[in-house]
């Protein structure tokens, strides 16, 4: 990845290899038309399965948005070509148990269930289960699951030390979520409606204009 397109992804939590090529060709044209990636992967399933994650900036993702995001991604895979092989192209919601891959996840779902795997060892261990006790700029205190004797009950683990991580389904999750969502969605139709009346309003004064 170009140090350019590395500025312009602000997930901690990235591909490598052919995902990451991707990922590279598809950031952009997500972000013309208003949602962000969150994850690729191309897997073995139904022979070959290229999957795309994707939101918008407020979290959610619609079917219709699904769609959106598989017609303007795939022009710009058949040009660049970056898979040798015929694929399956399968664009979806992070879903509620989501991955965590940018700083401001782990902010947004502070207090909920993670399961996470470092790419060094922290206390002699590399997985972890816990909630979410605090996230700043640097990091996050993990305050844990089911702490062994000898353990302390939190840890500090650094943005830079996670390889991967992931929301637990809880019922609070599921509350949550649910909640976040609805209100989402009343703001992006609210905005919606403000656009429209601000598109007839301008309609409006050009006929007046005009006449």
């Amino acid at each position: 990845m170009t140090a350019a397109a590395s500025e312009a992804d602000d997930r901690i939590i990235r591909e490598s290899g052919i995902d990451a090529r991707i990922a590279l060709i598809i950031q952009p044209v997500l972000k013309a038309i208003g949602f962000r990636l969150v994850r690729v992967q191309l897997t073995g399933q139904n022979g070959l399965t290229l999957q795309i994650m994707a939101e918008r900036e407020d979290g959610t993702m619609t079917v219709e948005d699904c769609e959106e995001v598989s017609r303007a991604v795939s022009p710009a895979l058949d040009v660049e070509d970056p898979i040798e092989k015929a694929y399956h192209l399968e664009v979806s919601s992070p879903g509620i148990d989501r991955p965590l891959v940018r700083k401001s996840d782990f902010t947004t779902w502070t207090g909920h269930l993670v399961k996470m795997e470092t790419s060094v060892l922290i206390g002699d261990r590399k997985r972890f289960k816990g909630k979410i006790a605090d996230a700043d700029s640097d990091g996050i205190l993990l305050e844990r699951d089911k702490a062994a004797y000898g353990e302390e009950p939190t840890l500090r683990v650094p943005y830079d030390a996670i390889a991967e991580a992931r929301l637990v389904l809880t019922d609070d999750l599921i509350r949550e979520a649910l909640s976040k969502d609805n209100r989402a969605r009343k703001e992006a139709k609210k905005r919606r409606g403000e656009a429209e009346e601000d598109a007839v309003a301008g309609e409006e004064n050009e006929t007046e204009q005009e006449s």
